[in-house]
């Protein structure tokens, strides 16, 4: 008889931050994460995280949206099916339900999670290896206060733990945001490598001015400067200055890489395991980028540590990513819901051991966080 997958359960939870966390949409000083716990017929519980940014500031989906959805499509899609087939487990979910991909990648990843455990095999290992076991990690400098961000910069470097550094611009004017990270540059001088990150904030003329001079600031790339539909626009931007672009927003699956690609583009694509559905939709869009000669680079939701676990185990199997990986969510927060934390040295991080993701729940930490 084969294992089902018994029970689904979504649980949301609040953690706060070490900081006001400033972005160009909104500012957080907590963190809203949605474990997902699936437990299957042969006593293995998987574990997996769905989490956005701000509640709707960022996307589409809330927390609460996502254990709703969770609760009342997804999870009776999975309830009685077979445990083991995770490709045929996607497409059900997929075929019956648009959209959703934070709660989809949750799901997906709890599915993997369980299969690790049951076959004693890592994640990675799942996804045929990892070709590295600690990956880079840089810092998100996001207090918009620029001497703070400078001395939590130097801080940072000293203690080894960062040595790449990205700034979140865009809720200014162009010219404070520029002086703002021109003087951070300055004072890090060749200690460490500045990125912008504008989450769609400015438009193609305000983009023109910004980018010129942070090019001229010595900034080596930048974010999503210009809303995600503006394929035409971002491809005009990278063709047009020397400091490479990024695309997050506008690339979520491997069908907009290849739209992207198809148009002319020559930056680098943000992979995110929550906007492609999961890890395989992730990876789909990285072997396209790589196909392509574009480069890659790890991001983040700011998830918790299962949700980050799962995206260094997914990481992990790529060739080493052109430009990191931004894998610090645990670090953004004051608390943690699991036993044993992610091991951040040397300016990454350790790929956690272990069969699936190699996290253990805190019971009475996620207790006390859950919300009531």
């Amino acid at each position: 008889m084969s294992t089902v997958i018994q029970h689904i359960e979504a649980i949301l939870v609040d953690l706060p931050t070490i900081r006001p966390h400033k972005l160009s949409m909104t500012t957080m000083a907590c963190q809203t994460m949605v474990i997902v716990r699936m437990r299957h017929s042969d006593g293995i519980e998987g574990l997996g995280e769905g989490t956005t940014i701000g509640g709707l500031a960022y996307g589409p989906e809330s927390p609460e949206s996502i254990k709703r959805n969770i609760d009342t499509y997804l999870a009776p899609l999975l309830i009685g099916q077979p445990s083991h087939n995770v490709h045929q487990l996607r497409s059900r979910l997929h075929r019956h339900a648009r959209g959703n991909m934070i709660a989809k990648s949750a799901l997906e990843t709890a599915l993997l999670d369980a299969q690790g455990k049951r076959l004693g095999l890592s994640v990675a290992e799942l996804l045929g290896g990892a070709r590295q076991e600690h990956l880079p990690v840089l810092w998100t400098l996001a207090s918009g206060d620029t001497a703070k961000d400078i001395d939590e910069a130097m801080l940072r470097l000293e203690q080894r733990r960062h040595c790449d550094f990205k700034l979140k611009i865009g809720a200014n004017p162009v010219e404070q945001d520029v002086r703002h990270v021109a003087a951070i540059k300055e004072a890090l001088g060749d200690r460490a490598s500045v990125r912008v990150d504008v989450n769609q904030a400015w438009d193609e003329s305000t983009a023109v001015r910004g980018i010129q001079a942070l090019q001229d600031a010595g900034i080596e790339l930048i974010e999503q400067p210009i809303p995600a539909r503006e394929y035409a626009g971002l491809v005009r931007l990278a063709n047009r200055f020397n400091v490479p672009m990024l695309a997050d927003e506008a690339v979520q699956d491997a069908r907009d890489g290849l739209d992207l690609i198809c148009s002319g583009f020559s930056g680098a694509f943000a992979l995110k395991i929550a906007k492609s559905g999961g890890i395989h939709g992730a990876l789909e869009l990285a072997h396209l980028a790589q196909a392509a000669g574009i480069g890659l680079y790890g991001g983040t939701l700011l998830e918790g540590t299962i949700g980050t676990a799962a995206s260094l185990h997914a990481w992990a199997t790529l060739p080493e990513m052109a430009w990191g990986t931004e894998m610090f969510g645990p670090l953004l927060l004051t608390d943690d819901i699991v036993i044993e934390p992610l091991h951040y040295t040397e300016f990454g991080v350790a790929l956690p051991q272990g069969p699936g993701l190699g996290i253990s729940l805190d019971e009475d930490k996620l207790t006390y966080y859950a919300r009531k």
